[in-house]
């Protein structure tokens, strides 16, 4: 783990500390995270309500608003090509 400490705070301009702490919880998940793809920003508007619902979910499910919505956006893509 030394050797990828060093590479992370080198690659990334963390201290040898940051980089392990990060390691550290890296280690620890349960479940492995997708592996990074380019992205965009994109902005949308949706009532307060569905936004608020959106943020407890991702924050029970200890993910980002930003994933919840990428894998329902994927879900919901994937459902509307198998019904064609």
């Amino acid at each position: 783990m030394a050797e990828a400490a060093l590479v992370l705070s080198r690659e990334s301009g963390l201290s040898l500390r940051q980089a392990y702490r990060y390691l550290e919880v890296a280690k620890s998940r349960e479940r492995l995270l997708p592996a990074p793809q380019p992205s965009v920003t994109l902005s949308l508007k949706m009532p307060a309500d569905l936004a608020q619902k959106l943020q407890t979910h991702a924050t029970a499910s200890r993910l980002s608003a930003s994933e919840v919505m990428r894998r329902a956006v994927a879900a919901y893509l994937a459902s509307v090509r198998e019904d064609g």
